[in-house]
Order: structure tokens, then sequence, then C-alpha cells
């Protein structure tokens, strides 16, 4: 067999349980232990909006989105082809079917955005939201413009997208204030940021573990009350994850320890 295979190099066979030179697996259980384990962040903030994610650069904005204008409140389309704020929703919860947008890159800067009603939004000569066309053209392109962390949504018209009164969405600020400032979040699957454990505080370590798996009601987190200093120490050790099972278990409130 010649090509690509012909560069392979076939080393010794490790068996599952041997140790350098054939010893115990001693050695391997030990560097085991000090190996880096990966754990996912909690993203607390997406959380509370039922698992919609705040947008943060231009290649995360595509398919189904919500535009955020204040606090858990959304832009809604009207079958109409008007656009109104909708009601906030109480944490853990997400858009509404009518607040969901699909989101369609038309450039490296700009997007389109389809209503649920299957009409592009665009800008009027009066500078309202409307959902009537069925195509995109120039009127239907919004431009993304993000700085610091925040973003703000220019129409073709060259101004911002802004709510007045809380109720009519407009775009018609020439600047960016605080009711320019808006949030796109999606609920695509993302590339999960990861951290260390060795190098996470214990108790944050436990947080994101009792959040994965804890059956509770009401909203409400519980953590074993005991010492968090035997997790640091479990830490050192290598045995953090068991020391976490048996504090679980100990609160009777987690699904994988019944």
């Amino acid at each position: 067999m010649s090509g690509a295979y012909d560069n392979v190099r076939v080393g010794k066979l490790k068996l599952k349980g041997a140790g350098k030179f054939g010893t115990s697996g001693s050695d391997a259980r030990e560097r085991q232990k000090k190996r880096k384990k990966a754990t996912v962040v909690v993203d607390e903030d997406a959380i509370r909006h039922g698992g919609w994610w705040k947008v943060e650069e231009f290649s995360q904005i595509t398919g189904p989105v919500a535009i955020e204008l204040f606090p858990f409140s959304y832009i809604k389309a009207l079958d109409d082809g008007s656009f109104t704020l909708g009601a906030p929703h109480p944490e853990g919860e997400g858009p509404n079917p009518e607040e969901i947008l699909i989101a369609v890159r038309v450039s490296d800067t700009k997007i389109a955005l389809k209503s649920g009603y299957d009409k592009y939004l665009a800008v009027s000569a009066s500078g309202k939201l409307v959902g009537k066309a069925e195509a995109i053209g120039s009127l239907e392109q919004w431009e993304p413009v993000f700085e610091k962390g925040e973003m703000a949504l220019a129409a073709s018209n060259q101004r911002f997208l802004t709510c007045k009164n809380e109720t009519e969405i407009m775009a018609s600020s020439d600047t960016v204030g605080m009711d320019e400032k808006v949030k796109i979040r999606s609920n695509a699957q993302r590339s999960e940021k990861t951290t260390d454990e060795e190098d996470t505080d214990a108790s944050q370590v436990e947080l994101h573990y009792v959040k994965q798996f804890q059956c509770f009601q009401d909203k409400k987190i519980k953590l074993n009350p005991g010492a968090v200093a035997d997790l640091e120490t479990a830490k050192k050790e290598g045995n953090v994850h068991e020391t976490m099972l048996d504090r679980r278990e100990k609160m009777k409130s987690d699904r994988m320890c019944k």
C-alpha cells in the first residue's frame, strides 16, 4: 500500500490499565488526575432569556433571531405588515413565534430580516418599520453596527432603529443613544466556550453541574451547605467530580443521584 499511509508510524499497542514500562496503572491514573478538564461556561443571560443568547458579532446573525428592544421585550410582527413591541416576557422564557425573524446575510455587512408572515422588513418613507415585501431590495437591507459590546441597527435610510413611546418602532434616529441600543438574540447552536476546571473556583464548578442536573421547582438552585474547602481539596487530589456527586446526593434533589 502506498500513498499517505506510507508515512504513518505504528507504535506499540498500549493495554488499558498498563502503566509506563509495564508497571501498574498508578502512574497513568496520577497523570490523569493532573490532566486539565474543560467545562462549559454557563451563559446566565441566555438562561434568563429561555436559551436565546446575545449576538456579539456579525457572523453570528443567521437563521432564527429575535430583536430585543427593551429587557425581555421583542419586536412583534402583526398580520397587517406592521410591527409593535411585544409584552415583556418572564425570566426563563424565550420570544413568541410572532417575535421570531429569519436573518439572511446579503453582504459582508448587511442582513435582511423576514417575519413569520414571509415578508421582509423594510423602512417606509416616514421611517416606520414595515414588513410587506416578498423579495429583498435595497429598502430591506439592514446593517448591524457593533461598538464596545453593544449594537445598533441601521436601516436603508441611514438612520437607527428605535422605539417611540414604547409602541411605535421607527428608523428615525441619526445618533445612537440608550433607546437605539438593541440586542439580536439567537437560539442557534454555537461553539461552547470552555474554561479550565483547575483554574476555576470550585464553587462555580459545582454550581455549573448542579444547574445541569438538579431537578428544582420554583427556579431555586439548592447547593450543599457544606464547606466549599472540601471541593478545593478534592480538586488538588483529582477527585472533584466524585466529591460533587456525594454532595449532590445528600441534597436528594438531583435526578442523576437518586
